[in-house]
């Protein structure tokens, strides 16, 4: 989505500059592919290829970061996963991605209209310093030779009449900068953003694996419920059918043994009922259908070991899976924390932003928290997948450690 967030005209003027400043640097990484595509039959040319691709899609993402940090246009990147290892195997991947024939198209476009527009801001304050530097060398030159008088005052009027001209060009071209900016940005998302196949083809691929990891979480909870209740709760009730059938056997010859067998299984009863309900307030908590996120939220705040501030209120409350799947995944992070970070202090924010539901976590312990395949919060990462939700982490060495949780949804307002 494209918004409106062109800046001021003297921003664009700056811009410019940098922009144009970039230009040499795109075509040197132009030439460098030519060079390596010429050294391909000689081998050198694998390893020159290979880091121009990659020299150009670092200069692409940093276009695609302008545009979504200055002018408000974020772009997607449309790359491929490349091979780890194997320069060949690398060389194949990029020259295989679409992407890659899309960046190349950039680049020429760059270096011929992007470049004119790039440069019209900048231009335009040139032009218009360089004619009034001009016109006042011209006027501040000695008069002409006696005799000549009307010749002079006719060329003094000229000069004065082109200084106007030139500051009215030069206005009429810092008019231009912003539609020229919002045009050099179209142009930047025209080539770099994926093709629209490639955007849906990326999308199902998404969809298809945040399915699987969907099915592969619920089979895991089943199966945990059934070992919970096969280990827990069913073993407990199993020996208290036991010591049911011993107590009434025993009832009538040993009253005092059956007594026992009565009072442990009575006590079998309320270790069972514990475990059941313990065991459904991993399924659903209680408090999470009673008070919402919220209060949810402030409840895992109170039990913490960690001295938790919590902040932020919600307009109105999310749907009940979203709610339990926020509520599992910040417990986890809560968790870890506990486990892993050292802190002493942590924080937690709530907000719902156009139309997402965010819930940030921050401690101020070691740092260095990461996302490695396998590890806790990747499968945390997974799981809110299943509903298009994503995590991001934040965890330089030395702390402090910030997890945001983001799930789209929409709210259920309350009536007043």
């Amino acid at each position: 989505m494209t918004s409106d967030k062109t800046p001021s005209r003297l921003r664009c003027v700056g811009w410019s500059i940098v922009l144009t400043l970039a230009v040499p640097v795109e075509l040197g990484i132009g030439l460098v592919l030519l060079l390596g595509a010429a050294l391909l039959p000689f081998g050198i040319g694998l390893w020159v290829t290979g880091r121009a691709y990659g020299w150009l899609r670092a200069a692409a993402d940093l276009h695609r970061l302008w545009a979504a940090q200055v002018m408000g246009t974020p772009i997607p990147r449309p790359y491929r996963q490349l091979p780890a290892h194997g320069q060949l195997a690398r060389l194949r991947g990029y020259t295989t991605d679409p992407a890659t024939w899309r960046d190349l198209r950039w680049l020429l476009t760059e270096l011929t209209i992007g470049m004119m527009l790039a440069a019209l801001p900048a231009a335009s304050v040139f032009l218009g310093l360089l004619c009034f530097a001009v016109m006042i060398s011209k006027i501040s030159e000695s008069p002409s030779p006696p005799g000549y008088y009307l010749d002079a005052h006719s060329t003094n009027h000229a000069l004065w009449l082109g200084l106007v001209l030139a500051i009215i060009l030069a206005a009429l071209l810092l008019l231009v900068t912003k539609p020229a900016m919002r045009g050099y940005t179209w142009l930047q998302r025209w080539f770099l953003a994926p093709a629209e196949a490639t955007r849906l083809a990326t999308r199902i691929a998404e969809l298809t694996r945040s399915r699987a990891d969907v099915v592969d979480t619920q089979s895991a909870e089943i199966r945990r419920i059934e070992r919970d209740l096969h280990d827990g709760a069913q073993a407990r009730l199993v020996s208290l059918g036991m010591s049911l059938g011993m107590a009434e056997k025993l009832f009538a010859d040993d009253p005092a043994t059956a007594r026992e067998l009565l009072v442990e299984a009575k006590q079998a009863t309320g270790f069972a009922l514990s475990e059941l309900r313990q065991l459904v307030r991993g399924i659903h908590p209680p408090i999470l259908a009673d008070r919402g996120l919220e209060g949810a939220v402030q409840a895992l705040a109170l039990s913490s070991a960690v001295p938790i501030e919590r902040s932020g209120e919600l307009p109105g409350r999310p749907p009940a899976p979203v709610e339990s799947a926020m509520y599992f995944a910040l417990t986890e992070v809560l968790t870890n924390m506990a486990k892993h970070s050292g802190a002493n202090a942590a924080w937690i924010r709530l907000a719902y932003d156009a139309g997402r539901l965010c819930v940030m976590v921050g401690d101020n312990g070691r740092g260095g928290a990461t996302m490695p395949i396998g590890g806790g919060l990747a499968g945390l990462e997974r799981r809110l997948a299943g509903f298009d939700g994503s995590v991001s982490v934040a965890s330089p060495i030395g702390g402090p450690t910030i997890v945001t949780m983001e799930l789209p949804c929409e709210l259920a307002y309350a009536s007043s």
